[in-house]
């Protein structure tokens, strides 16, 4: 993956839902201009979410998911029905299917109760309106026809437009430096590296310091030492993979600012101060205490791998105590968390914000703590409160 292209946890999600039979997989189609859903005049064609990244004029990079209806029946159909449910934790703009010649039904007005409890930016979609033509009185209402493709770019630019409404201003490290400020990024470069690459948060923090008009400098943990002793001016700020935490610690001189890769994304998707917390779980936990540890991502398991191997052996290091870990990755993630009693995630580079605040959030919901892999692994080291420095208001949390 280049530095240019817009990976998929960055993009605009934009879900589809409805009833079988609103002609969803039909709109989905008409507004991508692409066949992206197999559309038939059968009943519950779309089977799984379908998920593609695309672009989307006006809007630009986005994410398109169609999802079954939400009234598939039998024990199969439930299951679909709950795979559609879940894509609500990711979606950024509901697009409500229905079918213009009808009122809406009850299963519709539960979806718009959902869409408004999770605070998401919702359009309802009068489809089949070269049949049954309707008034339409709200801003997020629209009549279309996916066969003849009336009011289809209509519906485009009022997608772009909620969706505009919900951009921020989040930015991984830009708002902590300042144009020429030098930043080191400590990269260690080991058997689980991808080949030829960076990892994905590596490459957007690089991408974030070049924007930003400071000048961002790339080492290994074992060049640290040499690369700080060679620069004119001590950097504003040096940024390490956790797995180099204690080594990097002990390598940067006390007046230069450490913070990691886990922790810059904790506060850029997820929720730092919640993680702050978490965190000092690890020091409540007893025996026979059950742990999750959640990665964001599907990818091969190698020896050491730092969330099933180097994590669990450093927590039962640092609490000296018996625990049982579960493991989970990608869209798995547990509904019922009752039986944990500490919830430990990676930094979700390759989820949304929305899902990753979800996770989070339902995680509280459930009376579970939750931190992630840099924070737990900077408690570990001793070196927590080093690692915050550069954000003070949660620093003040540790006091």
């Amino acid at each position: 993956m280049s530095l240019n292209e817009q990976v998929s946890a960055e993009r605009v999600h934009i879900g589809f839902f409805g009833l079988r039979n609103a002609g969803k997989s039909s709109v989905v189609n008409a507004v991508t201009n692409q066949k992206l859903s197999l559309v038939s005049d059968v009943a519950g064609t779309t089977t799984d979410p379908v998920q593609k990244a695309m672009e989307l004029l006006p809007l630009g990079p986005v994410v398109i998911i169609d999802t079954p209806g939400v009234d598939d029946v039998g024990e199969l159909g439930e299951m679909r029905v709950k795979r559609a449910m879940r894509v609500l934790n990711q979606t950024d703009v509901a697009v409500l299917v229905t079918d213009a010649s009808r009122e809406l039904q009850p299963a519709e007005f539960e979806l718009i109760d959902m869409f408004k409890n999770k605070r998401i930016p919702y359009v309802v979609v009068y489809n089949k309106s070269d049949l049954n033509s309707r008034a339409t009185t709200a801003e997020n209402e629209i009549c279309v026809s996916a066969l003849t493709g009336y009011n289809i770019n209509e519906l485009r630019n009022l997608i772009g437009k909620i969706a505009k409404c919900e951009e921020n201003s989040r930015r991984i490290v830009a708002d902590l430096i300042e144009p020429n400020d030098v930043v080191v990024l400590v990269v260690p470069i080991d058997s689980a590296a991808p080949k030829g690459r960076l990892i994905l948060p590596q490459q957007q923090t690089i991408r974030d310091i070049l924007e930003s008009g400071a000048i961002s400098v790339v080492t290994r943990e074992t060049e640290l030492k040499s690369t700080l002793a060679s620069l004119a001016k001590p950097p504003k700020l040096v940024i390490t993979d956790s797995q180099a935490f204690g080594k990097v610690s002990r390598d940067t001189p006390s007046e230069i600012m450490l913070t990691s890769f886990s922790i810059l994304f904790a506060r850029y998707k997820g929720d730092l101060k919640e993680a702050v917390r978490g965190a000092a779980q690890l020091d409540k936990l007893h025996d026979g205490d059950r742990v999750l540890i959640s990665e964001g991502c599907t990818h091969h398991r190698q020896c050491g791998d730092i969330g099933t191997v180097k994590l669990p052996n450093w927590i039962r290091g640092y609490t000296k105590k018996s625990l049982e870990f579960d493991f989970t990755s990608g869209g798995d993630f547990p509904n019922d968390l009752s039986g944990y009693s500490l919830v430990v995630h990676c930094g979700g580079c390759m989820l949304n914000e929305r899902e990753m605040k979800s996770r989070i959030r339902h995680s509280l919901d459930c009376g579970v703590p939750i931190t992630n892999y840099g924070i737990a692994i900077a408690q570990i080291h001793g070196i927590l409160r080093r690692s915050l420095e550069p954000f003070p208001e949660i620093l003040a949390e540790l006091n």
